[in-house]
């Protein structure tokens, strides 16, 4: 069973570094030692969550994260003025460009926005002085709690140096060492004075709830915190996914996003007016899919599961593009009724749930 990185192109090629979306695959079904079940059989996620033989919260499982507006990014509640005058630029220019220097992109270690990832689930192994998470993209990080401090002069890396110790019973872990190549969403950067504080808290059985405070003080005026929650994988286990034996596009990764406007078409806005509203389903994967469709003058815009709104660019009366998505509204008798969403590994209808008030 392999997972597919083929990507469509349309006109341009957008977006593909922003978010990679691979189908997961689906492991042998072995139940997992140890899950507390419900009478039917299913695992109870609500059951308080376990510990280990010291009395610490044992971490220890397979880990998806939710989507939501950190997803692949953190850097979603940025305000201007948050962020240094040349990081901003070479954010902007990297959009321009369609993040195709994107690590994502170039098959490279996500760095910081591991920890985002909602396509590939991450498995944390557990032990008394050390704890290892493990993602199906053949990434890892290593969370020394064995008291050691962090290095004065790491050699800088993707995934950085990791140390924790427990307050209670939440996991604080600081990382350092960061090499400058990796981006933080949207094509923001890091430099390699990027340090980042974690804080894991297993809620219950099933729910692992993540904060992460982000201090580069060399790209950005202020530290930030953003937060995220693991939703358990029971009876399952990761499976490989080798990015660069898939990848095939990078000979395709060319266009800027100012070339969409070279086929933008303008629709009237009695047509924009209609497709407004809440759109929801779920991707091939199971994965809830949100779309909110705002209009905004002669502009329609989207929020991808409670994201940052984004423009949307029509190149006709009922289909737009948002770098690589592509979306299309679908009519009944005259009446808006639901969105096909079309996206790598993904091509869903998405039904009209809420109009726009």
């Amino acid at each position: 069973m392999t997972k597919n990185f083929q990507c469509g192109r349309l006109k341009v090629l957008c977006g593909l570094a922003f978010i990679v979306g691979c189908a997961s695959g689906q492991w042998l079904h072995y139940p997992t030692p140890g899950t507390p079940r419900l009478p039917d059989g299913k695992p109870n996620l609500a059951a308080p969550a376990p510990k280990t033989a010291d009395g610490k919260p044992d971490l220890s499982g397979v880990w998806r994260i939710a989507l939501g507006p950190y997803t692949l990014n953190t850097t979603n509640d940025l305000k201007p003025g948050d962020v240094l005058p040349w990081a901003e630029a070479l954010a902007e220019q990297r959009r321009e460009n369609l993040g195709k220097d994107s690590p994502a992109a170039h098959c490279l270690p996500f760095g910081p926005l591991f920890t985002f990832d909602p396509i590939n689930p991450q498995k944390i192994v557990q032990t008394p002085n050390l704890i290892v998470i493990l993602g199906e993209q053949l990434m890892y990080r290593q969370l020394f709690l064995d008291g050691r401090s962090l290095p004065t002069d790491p050699n800088p890396d993707f995934m950085g140096y990791s140390v924790g110790h427990w307050e209670g019973d939440t996991l604080v872990v600081t990382t350092a060492g960061y090499n400058d190549r990796t981006w933080l969403g949207r094509g923001y950067p890091n430099t390699e004075s990027l340090r980042t504080i974690e804080r894991f808290h297993r809620r219950d059985f099933g729910h692992l709830e993540i904060a992460e405070t982000f201090d580069d003080p060399k790209a950005y005026t202020r530290p930030w915190t953003v937060k995220v929650t693991g939703n358990l994988m029971p009876d399952s286990d990761l499976l490989e996914y080798v990015c660069n034996e898939n990848n095939k596009d990078i000979p395709h990764l060319v266009g800027k996003a100012s070339d969409l406007k070279s086929i933008a078409v303008e629709v009237a806005p009695e047509i924009l007016a209609k497709y407004a509203g809440v759109y929801a389903g779920a991707l091939p994967s199971g994965r809830p899919m949100r779309l909110e469709i705002f209009l905004s003058g002669r502009e329609l815009w989207v929020s991808l599961n409670g994201g940052a709104r984004r423009l949307m660019t029509p190149i006709s009366n009922t289909t737009f593009l948002l770098g690589s998505p592509q979306f299309e509204f679908l009519e009944e008798n005259g009446e808006v009724v639901a969105l096909q969403y079309s996206d790598v590994g993904a091509n869903v209808r998405l039904p009209l749930v809420r109009e726009a008030k």
